[in-house]
């Protein structure tokens, strides 16, 4: 069963009346810039991906964000994480935040699996000591022990993914943020990675998740908030949010 927080639980993220607005290009060549230019069609237009969104998120919350493409769902995660700055207002977090949004964007295909582990450990922000002492189970559950001293860019991505999603859920954190990670992989290791989650989750860990798959998210998180247009459609118990989502 989700865990719910305590009511008096201080929050670990606060969304505080963000606005993100990106430059949308219409032309991919000089020639095409140049003809549109001739016929006065415009080179480019704003997309407001958010538009004044607030909300908060206490210790040991887990919440999905829904809505539908271009909603504005995962450049909330990608704000609330610090890879985006928003236009306007203010994204606060508290205590350590890992992000399984572009998972294994920091391994070098060059480098074994081994040093792969300790690099992107390194830029999840745990020393070499918490790497050292997570190592063993951080190959054990990626399942590919005989390939760990293998250069990365020999893997299979499945392979890759297992690893990359092992090192990122053993990170020591205080918020986690999940992309659509559940997505990939075979079904028995989308199970396992779900298994570790929820206990991270049961351990007082904050989620924020993105996913498509609605019965999951609603299953795993106790709080929903339903995105359209960049706005906050709802927000309130998940299977309330997926509901109207759905209707």
């Amino acid at each position: 069963m989700p865990r719910i927080s305590e009511p008096d639980a201080q929050p670990r993220i606060v969304v505080d009346s963000v606005r993100k607005s990106f430059v949308l290009r219409h032309t991919h060549s000089l020639k095409e810039t140049f003809v549109a230019a001739v016929r006065r069609k415009p080179l480019t237009t704003q997309f407001h991906a958010l538009d004044g969104v607030s909300f908060e998120i206490a210790e040991g919350e887990a919440v999905a964000l829904l809505g539908f493409n271009g909603s504005g769902k995962s450049t909330t995660l990608k704000m609330i994480s610090g890879v985006l700055r928003p236009d306007t207002g203010k994204v606060l977090t508290r205590g350590r935040v890992a992000g399984l949004i572009e998972v294994g964007a920091g391994f070098h295909p060059d480098l074994s699996g081994r040093e792969n582990i300790f690099l992107n450990a390194a830029i999840l922000g745990m020393s070499k000591r918490e790497t050292e002492e997570r190592f063993d189970e951080i190959v054990a559950f990626s399942e590919i022990e005989q390939f760990i001293d293998t250069e990365v860019k020999h893997y299979s991505s499945g392979m890759f993914l297992r690893l990359a999603f092992s090192v990122a859920i053993h990170t020591e954190v205080d918020i986690l943020l999940i992309d659509e990670i559940l997505s990939v992989g075979d079904e028995p290791f989308q199970q396992k990675c779900l298994a570790r989650i929820r206990e991270l989750h049961a351990a007082g860990k904050t989620l924020v998740v993105v996913s498509h798959d609605l019965n999951m998210v609603s299953d795993l998180c106790e709080r929903g908030v339903f995105l359209k247009d960049g706005q906050i459609e709802f927000d309130g118990p998940s299977k309330e949010a997926v509901a109207r989502m759905r209707g």
